[in-house]
């Protein structure tokens, strides 16, 4: 029997939203001050996620408990899978000593930790973000940060922190494609506008960065590093945005930008030598490794190998094929179509899928654990070896496999009951001040679902609807609500614990939360600010696209 949504079940929307945000009050509570586990944090959000939904919004049990099993479905394929086979392809790595040639290959470029965390956590991630999306990322550049020497909680932080400006665009503009189809909006426009707003953020996010590791003299000391890498992101970012479409935004952007920045760093190095302590007087900016060209070259094939196969598994025409052979598709009983989302979230009252798509053959992890394998024959592994390796990898990230996975579990059952339409809706009664609050309504659906697709899926129509009922334009909100939602990425729970995975840190959720918090928070006010200067205030509102 279907079932309409109701946002203020109390007849109170103070109150009715104050009960639809405890789940993400217990769960990010629970992590930053009562410092749980994440595991028994996810859960208390999830039952508390399921009591307010089906006691207060009268969301029928078994649909509630079915929506949660959907998303923690979801949560472990292909999220989770995605995590277990990128940190299967660092403990190969790590087993026959590539990581440590890895790092010492490195001070061959720069000896400094400043622009190492640069090239790796900003260029480098921004490729797996346009290639994967979906936590790729943050788990390949955390691997690699640790593998360098940065500590768990500096490798976790300063990902997550460099994992924002590309997001809009990842996975090949999988959130801009996503926001066209619930909006409406013509895609070439949302994509346009988007890269109006984000590549301000692209120069911006590396000097940020190394702030938030070095401190602001240390972020002086190596400005030109920071613009170089900034401004070649930002500018194929704004070009390919507006003159081509959101699909390879972020794949040309970061390659310009790594290869600007690697042959800057060739022919520039900052007076002192950043280390992992500080400053080093009499450093060398560059050093003799001590490596042979072909042991170099042997410990980057890995990543070079994973970099070439994700790239491939994200390319349309390559998934669709995989997805013909491998796919399988499970509609939830007694929920597919069988729940209707209600105005004024949608125009007209609107059934709600819920198939669950088990593609497992072009699920990005699969390309990745591909990846892991031929990497393995390479490194001189035995198929015995690599079980072992893979097995005892398993065992190390369960706990965080449970974590994901009821992460998930709330982001859906919040969605499919109504929870975050009753959120959006309060982020839509501030009348003139709605840019800025529905930029932070993009912010607050990342860090409810862990994706900036999701946010866009749950909140786009919302946006529109409530642009036309301020005044403003509905391609400048629907687009907000992407460029805001980036900033939600880094406190995601979802991203947090992937972090917390790849850096072996599982456990000190709460303590990585409290560390990218008001950078998150920082970050997107002062997009909602450019937001609102786009709405009302010459000469930015003549960059709206029309």
């Amino acid at each position: 029997m279907p079932w309409n949504q109701v946002y203020d079940p109390l007849g109170h929307w103070v109150l009715s939203t104050f009960l639809a945000a405890l789940p993400i009050v217990v769960l990010l509570g629970s992590l930053a001050f009562l410092r749980l586990k994440a595991h028994w944090a996810a859960i208390l959000g999830l039952s508390s996620a399921l009591l307010v939904a089906i006691f207060v919004f009268r969301m029928p049990a078994p649909k509630g408990l079915s929506v949660a099993v959907l998303g923690a479905a979801y949560g472990l394929f292909p999220i989770g899978w995605i995590i277990l086979n990128v940190i299967f392809l660092y403990t190969l790595a790590n087993e026959r000593g590539y990581l440590k040639i890895l790092q010492e290959s490195l001070t061959g470029i720069t000896q400094d930790r400043r622009l190492q965390l640069l090239l790796i956590a900003f260029s480098f991630g921004a490729f797996f973000e346009g290639a994967a999306g979906f936590g790729t990322p943050v788990a390949v550049t955390a691997a690699i940060l640790i593998g360098l020497g940065f500590s768990p909680l500096a490798a976790s932080g300063l990902s997550l922190i460099a994992n924002t400006a590309p997001v809009a665009y990842g996975a090949l503009g999988t959130p801009i494609i996503a926001l066209a189809g619930v909006t409406g909006i013509e895609i070439h426009k949302l994509s346009a506008m988007v890269g109006r707003q984000l590549p301000f953020f692209s120069v911006i996010i590396p000097f940020w960065l190394v702030w938030a590791f070095a401190g602001f003299r240390g972020m002086i000391e190596i400005w030109p590093a920071l613009l170089v890498a900034g401004a070649f992101f930002a500018l194929p970012q704004f070009l390919l945005s507006n003159l081509h479409g959101p699909w390879l935004v972020d794949i040309i952007s970061a390659v310009a930008s790594m290869f600007a920045l690697v042959i800057f760093l060739l022919l520039w190095h900052p007076r002192r030598i950043w280390g992992l302590e500080g400053h080093e007087e009499g450093k060398q900016a560059r050093a003799s490794h001590g490596h042979s060209t072909r042991q170099v070259a042997k410990a980057w094939t890995p990543w070079a190998i994973l970099s070439l196969v994700v790239f491939v598994w994200g390319i349309p025409r390559v998934k669709a094929g995989l997805d013909g052979i491998s796919v399988f598709k499970i509609p939830v009983p007694g929920v597919h179509q069988l729940i209707n989302r209600m105005p004024p979230v949608v125009p007209a009252p609107a059934a709600e899928p819920a198939v669950y798509t088990f593609n497992w053959l072009s699920f990005t992890g699969t390309g990745i654990l591909l990846a892991a394998v031929l990497s393995a024959f390479i490194m001189g592994f035995r198929i015995r070896e690599m079980v072992a390796a893979w097995w005892k990898t398993l065992k190390r990230v369960r706990f965080s496999l449970l974590t994901v996975a009821a992460m998930l579990a709330i982001g859906y059952t919040t969605r499919y009951s109504g929870l975050d339409a009753t959120m959006g809706l309060t982020f839509a009664k501030t009348g003139a001040l709605y840019p800025f609050f529905g930029t932070l309504l993009g912010w607050l659906g990342v860090a409810l679902t862990g994706s900036d697709t999701s946010s866009n899926v749950l909140f786009g129509s919302l946006q529109k609807i409530s642009a036309g009922q301020v005044g403003v334009s509905p391609v400048l909100m629907a687009s907000a609500n992407s460029s805001g939602g980036v900033m939600g990425k880094m406190i995601d729970a979802q991203s947090i614990v992937v972090a917390s995975t790849a850096t072996k840190w599982y456990g000190h959720e709460g303590d990585i939360l409290s560390y990218v918090f008001f950078h998150s928070l920082a970050l997107a006010a002062l997009m909602g600010f450019l937001v609102f200067l786009q709405a009302y205030v010459f000469p930015f509102t003549k960059l709206v696209v029309k």
